[in-house]
């Protein structure tokens, strides 16, 4: 008898209701978790996704993508197999897919964390037999600071470099982490600029009624008269070391990712600073999620699969490794590249 979930060279595959999830390559219909370029790709004939992640899913996918949404929380059925989305708490319209056939409960969770956050809904537990896991940062090195403190430094950081004159470029992915910067830090302090592939993204999140703080755009700079001495600038992390600096001036560079925790990290991202911030869940974090859902089964997908597993193992899960196309953000580097392409600016304009 098939599981209800396999793992096919498109993606994974419920062939009781005939649907993908997050699948790599074309299919005719795909339900995905969120709209990062890891898990949401182009050229699917129908793509499902919740009402909140419509808008930053339109804008990756183009306007003539069949896009179907359905509320959280709600259950419709697809070829007899009951199917429905819950909040993952990663970005804005990240969410976890609940599959149920015959009795048996899977849950896909896509990237997930368990922190709160004011740009998107909070991570909802799902009860099930079998959970299919992330493990982005599946080591129990990782840990994450209380927010509030690290949204303090990077406030501290701002408004130092602004007493010196200097302008604070602040790196982030631009779909999400980006959104998450603008709405944590003290927007007093100065003006916010946005490199074009974030502002796209600040325009979807406000059109998805998600309220951040005023921001403009940093594609003229000093060639229209403008400076940026004493602003905050956000920006994606490939812009570092790029001719689209220049316009900045005298400038300070952070990096704000849960990867900032290692040492070392800084250094290879050649970065003033590091914070410690990260979209996803940290070892208790995971660890936590997976007991909520009552399950006695895990799939680990993404990241650290073997420690996760041999964890889970010795509390008692029945867990298995299960290697995906595209294996976490440690490798986003050229998803998050074709991102900014589809979002509209390139970093040497």
């Amino acid at each position: 008898m098939p599981e209800l979930l396999e793992l096919t060279d498109r993606g994974l595959f419920c062939s009781a209701g005939d649907f993908y999830i997050d699948p790599w390559r074309p299919v005719d219909r795909a339900i995905v978790t969120h709209a990062h370029a890891d898990h949401a790709r182009p050229g699917m004939n129908r793509y499902l996704t919740c009402p909140e992640g419509e808008h930053v899913l339109r804008t990756r996918m183009g306007s003539e993508a069949t896009i179907e949404t359905v509320p959280f929380g709600k259950r419709v059925t697809i070829n007899g197999v009951t199917v429905s989305l819950h909040p993952a708490g990663h970005i804005l319209g990240s969410a976890q897919v609940r599959v149920e056939s015959a009795g048996e409960v899977w849950v896909v969770s896509g990237d997930y964390k368990t922190e709160p956050d004011p740009t998107c809904t909070a991570f909802e537990p799902v009860r099930c037999h079998t959970f299919i896991t992330e493990s982005t940062f599946g080591l129990p090195i990782y840990q994450w600071p209380d927010q509030a403190s690290v949204f303090a430094e990077v406030n501290a950081w701002w408004r130092a470099n602004a007493d010196a004159g200097k302008t604070s470029l602040l790196c982030g992915y631009a779909l999400g982490k980006a959104q998450r910067l603008i709405a944590g830090v003290d927007a007093s302090t100065g003006t916010i600029y946005c490199h074009g592939a974030v502002e796209t993204c600040n325009r979807n999140y406000r059109a998805s009624g998600i309220p951040l703080p005023e921001t403009q755009y940093a594609g003229t700079g000093e060639r229209g008269g403008k400076t940026f001495a004493g602003s905050l600038v956000i920006a994606p992390p490939s812009a570092l070391g790029t001719p689209w600096m220049r316009k900045l001036g005298d400038v300070s560079t952070a990096f704000a990712s849960g990867w900032m925790l290692v040492r070392g990290q800084r250094r290879r991202r050649a970065v003033d600073r590091g914070f410690v911030l990260s979209d996803h869940a940290d070892w208790p974090g995971l660890f936590g999620a997976i007991k909520e859902t009552g399950c006695k089964r895990v799939y680990v997908t993404h990241g650290s699969r073997a420690v996760m597993v041999r964890r889970l193992t010795e509390l008692g899960y029945e867990a298995h490794s299960l290697e995906t196309w595209f294996e976490g953000e440690q490798d986003a580097g050229g998803a998050e590249a074709e991102e900014e392409a589809l979002l509209g600016e390139a970093t040497n304009e």
